[in-house]
């Protein structure tokens, strides 16, 4: 389980709170969606939680234990917005080894079975993939790490509806094995396997009720 209490983030150099008394409890085997505009703060709450950023003051906690930045860094994955633009290797095989270079091709088998790209050569250019495909290799690249945590900063920007709907049943099937938090400006079809939802607006958290709001956006349009 993870907890979230009394978070905020204000740094010195921001006239008002990046984040405020920000408190969250998501379950193992469960998909948290957090939507809000850009600025709401999604980004930095996940830099919170993958240890690349440190809070001002509050708690984070993983099944009971609390948690610092470097701790956090080996708990969770993240996962950016646009993964393509930090990949690194040559092919998918030195993606997928960067600083893991023992890991065997069996491991590296089993984690592109796991996002669906087994079909692919493991000396592929990464560059060279569709934009679904980078997606689901940024995702097999934090899976190899057996991270307890998978964050996700807009999985499903700039891709087409096809792509999109592909992604969002990878993300039903990954959390069947893992705990996944979504930040996103567009919730879109990720409502229907969101478990839990909160909103967020400039730096406060709201929970609310996943179905509520997937029945507001199946809503038909009114006539002219």
């Amino acid at each position: 389980m993870l907890y979230l209490r009394n978070l905020n983030y204000h740094p010195t150099a921001c006239p008002t709170a990046i984040l405020k008394s920000i408190n969250l409890e998501l379950a193992p085997q469960q998909l948290g969606l957090i939507i809000g505009a850009s600025g709401s703060g999604k980004s930095t709450l996940l830099e919170i939680l993958s240890g690349l950023a440190e809070p001002t003051s509050g708690a984070l906690f993983w099944r009971k234990q609390e948690l610092i930045a470097e701790q956090l860094q080996q708990l969770a994955g993240l996962v950016f917005q646009f993964p393509e633009r930090h990949f690194c290797g040559g092919s998918i095989l030195e993606e997928l080894r960067l600083g893991h270079p023992e890991l065997g091709s069996e491991r590296v088998k089993q984690a592109l079975t796991e996002v669906g790209l087994e079909h692919l050569s493991l000396f592929a250019a990464p560059h060279a993939l569709s934009g679904g495909q980078q997606r689901r290799l940024a995702l097999a690249v934090q899976l190899i790490r057996q991270p307890n945590l998978l964050l996700l900063d807009e999985p499903t920007a700039g891709l087409d509806w096809s792509m999109r709907r592909q992604l969002v049943n990878l993300l039903a099937k990954l959390k069947q094995d893992w705990t996944l938090l979504v930040v996103t400006h567009d919730a879109g079809d990720l409502l229907a396997i969101a478990d839990r939802c909160w909103t967020l607006n400039h730096g406060e958290l709201e929970s609310v009720d996943p179905k509520t709001l997937e029945s507001k956006v199946k809503e038909p349009l009114p006539s002219v």
